[in-house]
């Protein structure tokens, strides 16, 4: 009675659906905690169910088989980041030269501003000579806030790993669903199926592309005599999977690394190694690789990157093109 109502008052019925889209997002946010980790396991368990398949196929059993893929990610994901944490020690190490050579930049460029008679150069000088550029204090109190962040980000994974072995165990109770979902035989099609489908291709071709840039832009700062290679090709790994900013962001580590160690000159060179890397894996490659199967335009693209990430934050930004195909199928 009441939707035939609202059929009769369009205006009313726009207000009421604009107001139910404002509590699902708000229970959104609200339920992050909760939320946030289901959906990340639920991506995971769909990356994995190939590889649970062919273990299948080897004739390994079904909870051994879900077992050795759900480690074997864990093996991957476990050293990645222990090289990471290898390379931000030694970069704890170093920071004190970095912010030498930073501050001895800045007092140039500001030089530089003063003999070309630059608008506030004076100004900029004056504050060089009052205090340092960077205050030791508030370096160590960001690292104690990233250190608990790690800490956080590490239960969450736990959690994440539980529910991905629960997502695997019961993908086995529906065999004639996960059948569909594996390709093995055609089926009646279904939303849930659609779903998967999709999510499943997306995700492999994101990682792999995501793999190969993180690879070469690694190697591309090892042949540039950039310290940390290993870290920025990580960086870039991860940073990849964020559509439109990520490979942007990816860049600036390694270009603010490289003006520190050596100069402009230098930095303008790995910033074409990011470019080129970037334009043709993510301009040309995946594109043509995906095709059409998204079926979201860049601007929606960047949209979603928008609103996933206010509603979720990072992890909402790295998830958003999925989230956004869920909801698109549905």
């Amino acid at each position: 009675m009441v939707f035939d109502r609202l059929d009769q008052h369009p205006g009313t019925r726009f207000l009421f659906v604009a107001a139910l889209v404002v509590a699902v997002v708000a229970g959104l946010r609200a339920a992050s905690t909760i939320l946030l980790p289901m959906f990340l396991a639920f991506f995971l368990a769909i990356l994995t169910l190939p590889l649970v398949a062919w273990l299948q196929k080897r004739k390994v059993p079904t909870p051994l088989a879900i077992a050795m893929s759900v480690l074997a990610e864990v093996a991957v994901v476990g050293f990645m980041v222990l090289l990471a944490m290898q390379s931000l020690k030694d970069l704890q190490a170093r920071l004190p030269r970095y912010l030498i050579r930073l501050e001895e930049l800045w007092a140039g460029w500001v030089a530089d501003l003063q003999h070309a008679d630059f608008p506030g150069a004076d100004l900029l000088a004056r504050e060089l000579q009052n205090r340092t550029l960077f205050d030791p204090g508030q370096a160590m109190e960001v690292a104690g806030v990233a250190v608990a962040k790690v800490v956080a980000v590490a239960s969450t994974l736990f959690l994440v790993v539980l529910i991905v072995l629960f997502v695997l165990a019961e993908a086995t109770v529906f065999p004639a669903k996960f059948r569909a979902i594996l390709g093995r035989k055609a089926g009646p099609s279904s939303r849930l199926t659609k779903i998967v489908a999709e999510v499943q291709a997306y995700l492999w071709i994101k990682t792999v592309i995501s793999l190969a840039t993180g690879i070469l832009l690694g190697l591309w700062c090892w042949v540039m005599g950039l310290d940390f290679p290993l870290l920025l090709g990580f960086i870039a790994y991860v940073l990849n999977y964020i559509p439109t900013i990520g490979s942007i962001v990816a860049a600036i580590p390694a270009v603010f690394l490289a003006l520190v160690q050596v100069g402009f000159g230098h930095a303008v060179m790995v910033t074409g190694g990011y470019l080129a890397v970037n334009v043709v894996f993510g301009n040309l490659l995946e594109p043509n690789l995906m095709g059409r199967r998204l079926g979201l335009s860049t601007l929606v693209v960047l949209l979603s990157l928008m609103f996933w990430g206010w509603v979720w934050g990072p992890l909402g930004a790295l998830l958003s093109v999925p989230l956004t195909m869920v909801v698109k199928i549905m």
